[in-house]
C-alpha cells in the first residue's frame, strides 16, 4: 500500500491508557525562544488509536498521523519503540501487584 504523503510520523510516550483502544501520548519537541534564543522544552498532549489495546504506561511508541478516527483522535499507534517499565501497585493488604 502506497503512504500518503505529508502524513506527520512522530514518537512519544503513554501516558494514559485508561480508555478502550485509546491511548493518551506525550510529544517533547524543542523551541528555539525567538528573544533569547535559547532553547525550550514544549509538550503536546495527543489521544491515539490503540487498536489491540497493546500499550501499557511508560512505552515509547511510534505513532502516525491518519483520517479522524473521532472528535479529538487523529493519530494511530503504528509500532513500540520500547516497553516501559511496569508499575508495582501496593494495595491495601500490602499484596504486590503489577
Amino acid at each position: 500500500m502506497a503512504e500518503k504523503r505529508g502524513r506527520k510520523v512522530l514518537n512519544g510516550v503513554v501516558i494514559g491508557n485508561k480508555m478502550d483502544k485509546t491511548v493518551k501520548v506525550v510529544i517533547e519537541r524543542l523551541m528555539k525562544e525567538p528573544l533569547y534564543k535559547k532553547y525550550i522544552k514544549r509538550t503536546t498532549k495527543l489521544l491515539v488509536h490503540d487498536e489491540k489495546n497493546e500499550c501499557k504506561v511508560g512505552d515509547l511508541v511510534e505513532i502516525k498521523e491518519v483520517r479522524p478516527i473521532s472528535k479529538r483522535k487523529h493519530f494511530l499507534v503504528t509500532k513500540i519503540l520500547k516497553r516501559g517499565e511496569a508499575e508495582v501497585i501496593e494495595n491495601k493488604n500490602n499484596e504486590v501487584e503489577k
